[in-house]
């Protein structure tokens, strides 16, 4: 079977918006991500396991707010008490994570081709999400993830790094198009380079 991008109709590289006389180097990067594994999982109330005996590719499962746990291929976003996003380019972990966590402790849904996942490189990043999003993101840091919304469109935020800043937007597949058109139309001005 034949994986279809949601974005593959309309992420078009090249340079866009004010990019003339400006160097290549400070315009915003987008690009798709593509053929990760996300996972959504969700203990139950009634579990009594606890969390620190848990360890998926040597990251813990971590119940601090907003906090995302990462290595070289995983991240695990904290989404809600209870609650994580697993995203990794290993896709093996899938097997593991349903071998090792018990359908009686944890829901395990595998989300991997319902989301459209956007991510901004650049100094202006953050300038161009704050046009469209309610949140402060001065105080978005590194390891770090949201849910809010940009123009209306429900959106996780991840924050991957701080200098420059790189920052993932995972939206519901259908919305793909639309957060696409809304993040490249706020990118305008600064001017960017899609890849």
């Amino acid at each position: 079977m034949t994986s279809i991008s949601p974005l593959q109709h309309v992420h078009k590289k090249g340079l866009h918006g004010d990019y003339e006389n400006k160097d290549e180097q400070n315009l915003i990067k987008i690009s798709e991500v593509k053929n990760l594994l996300i996972v959504q999982i969700a203990k139950y109330k009634n579990s009594k396991i606890s969390l620190k005996d848990i360890n998926i590719d040597g990251l813990n499962l971590s119940n601090e707010a907003l906090k995302v746990n990462s290595n070289n291929e995983t991240r695990i976003l904290w989404m809600g008490p209870n609650n994580w996003l697993l995203t990794s380019i290993n896709k093996k972990l899938l097997s593991d994570i349903t071998q090792s966590f018990k359908e009686t402790d944890f829901a395990i849904t595998d989300l991997s081709h319902s989301r459209t996942i956007i991510e901004l490189e650049g100094e202006n990043s953050k300038e161009v999400l704050k046009k469209g999003c309610p949140f402060n993101f001065n105080e978005l840091k590194k390891n770090y993830c949201i849910n809010s919304i940009f123009n209306g469109i429900t959106i996780t935020v991840d924050s991957i790094e701080d200098s420059p800043n790189k920052i993932r937007l995972f939206a519901l597949r259908s919305f793909g198009e639309s957060l696409y058109h809304s993040v490249t139309d706020a990118c305008l001005e600064f001017g960017y380079k899609n890849i």
